[in-house]
């Protein structure tokens, strides 16, 4: 059986991160086992890209790791050369009482975030693309923007492998056991043994760590690409990330500028999606067909707040969130033990953080603890 010092199940956001922080240590021997290829479409991270924002309408205590997520990303950039963060800027709109926009403000009040107030004159001279409600308030941070997932993914993964981490992909967790203090890892195509071992398993969680089962809910998501008219209008540069607080139904909907796919990769058109928790499903049994009525109602949906942008839906796919119930990530060692650990929770706000949790997550395995404010992030909140 090859042996290793840690063994990170799942290399996709989370975990390709972790294989590259742990790599970086001297004389750390790293093993990254991912069951589909790296990225790929089957979980959370496809779809071309991601906001990234510090201004954290869900919760204060996210900024000071969002922070170190900045600075993180940048890192990445220098080291390989790639640009994986675009600053576009970020839209924000809603009712003044509402969790958005009140949250905004909470979190850039508290630690000193550039966020500027719009009028709706403003709005409409710096972003004509929009239809606000004349009885939203308007908000934008200029630091915000987006990362392109699948070339962070990348960039982490290669970079890890340069530090010496071996990386296998297409190649299943069977079954993981811990006995006097040496954990033995069976996947469908080896056994292997470590001393820590890492679970980056996202909506395959509650399989791979089933004493979450209770507190992680897989939900089906759609996110859609439309083709607008005047699409020049709506390109990087001329067009920011938004997200609204829809004031007729719970929940929020975003969306990106359009990306050159012959540059950045991914698919043609204007991305935008729905943030709310979708259909219950598990991971193993996903209806990966996209309806007619789902499609109609998100377009309805988005059209209403940029009438000329989303008028045709060019393609639809699906992706996963795995939701806690506070909605707020898991960080943490798994319950009476120090030498698996795992992230899970993201709740569909995560991958903006994926540069600081792999920090993390080394550190926890190589340390015991992280020097990072993580405690919110307890898996023992749910006791």
């Amino acid at each position: 059986m090859a042996s290793f010092d840690v063994i990170v199940v799942g290399v996709g956001s989370m975990g390709s991160a972790a294989c590259y922080y742990l790599a970086k240590k001297s004389g750390v021997k790293v093993l990254g086992i991912e069951q589909f290829s790296i990225p790929h479409e089957q979980g959370s991270h496809a779809g071309q890209s991601r906001i990234i924002r510090k201004a954290y309408f869900e919760h204060p205590d996210y900024v000071p790791l969002l922070e170190r997520a900045y600075h993180n990303w940048r890192q990445l950039e220098s080291k390989t050369g790639t640009q994986l963060y675009f600053p576009t800027g970020l839209l924000y709109a809603g009712k003044s009482d509402g969790v958005l926009i009140q949250g905004v403000k909470a979190s850039a009040k508290q630690y000193n975030i550039q966020v500027d107030a719009l009028s709706s004159a403003e709005s409409k001279i710096k972003f004509p693309q929009f239809h606000i409600p004349a009885d939203f308030e308007i908000l934008f941070e200029p630091d915000a923007g987006l990362l392109t997932p699948e070339r962070c993914i990348l960039s982490f993964t290669e970079q890890a492998i340069k530090a010496g981490a071996t990386i296998h992909s297409q190649e299943q967790l069977i079954a993981w056991k811990e006995e006097q203090g040496s954990i033995t890892v069976t996947t469908n195509k080896n056994t292997y043994t470590c001393t820590k071992l890492i679970l980056t398993t996202g909506a395959w969680t509650p399989h791979v760590a089933p004493e979450f089962k209770k507190q992680l809910t897989v939900t089906r998501q759609v996110l859609a690409w439309a083709i607008p008219q005047h699409g020049d209008s709506y390109t990087l540069g001329k067009f920011p990330c938004w997200l609204i607080d829809d004031a007729q139904q719970p929940g929020m909907y975003y969306g990106f500028p359009i990306l050159q796919a012959t540059q950045l990769g991914g698919l043609v058109g204007l991305k935008a999606a729905y943030h709310y928790p979708g259909q219950p499903t598990d991971v193993n049994q996903i209806n990966r067909t996209i309806s007619k009525t789902e499609e109609t109602e998100l377009m309805k949906s988005v059209q209403h707040y940029l009438p000329e942008g989303f008028t045709t839906i060019h393609v639809s796919k699906t992706c996963l969130y795995t939701n806690t119930p506070d909605e707020n990530f898991i960080i943490d060692f798994l319950p009476n033990q120090r030498n698996v650990i795992i992230a899970a929770g993201f709740s569909g706000h995560g991958f903006k953080f994926a540069s600081v949790v792999g920090e993390v997550l080394s550190e926890l395995a190589l340390k015991g603890e992280s020097k990072l404010p993580i405690g919110f992030l307890s898996a023992k909140r749910f006791k």
